[in-house]
């Protein structure tokens, strides 16, 4: 029998989306063993003078617990 937790992170690009969640993915398995998913919970963005200048994304990360 598997234990699954997950835990919540945000992450950010200048490049976009997509960017965004791989930082994020690859951050957390620096920190966390046996990454299985992850849930884009939110997006936004933030502007300056009328330009997109950061794209955030929230997960929640997906992981097995060890034995």
């Amino acid at each position: 029998m598997s234990v699954a937790k997950v835990t919540e992170i945000i992450a950010s690009s200048k490049s976009g989306f997509d960017d965004a969640v791989a930082k994020g993915i690859k951050r957390a398995s620096k920190t966390l063993r046996n990454v299985t998913s992850a849930w884009v919970q939110s997006q936004q963005v933030v502007v300056e003078e009328g330009k997109i200048t950061e794209y955030r994304v929230n997960l929640k990360v997906t992981f097995i617990l060890g034995d």
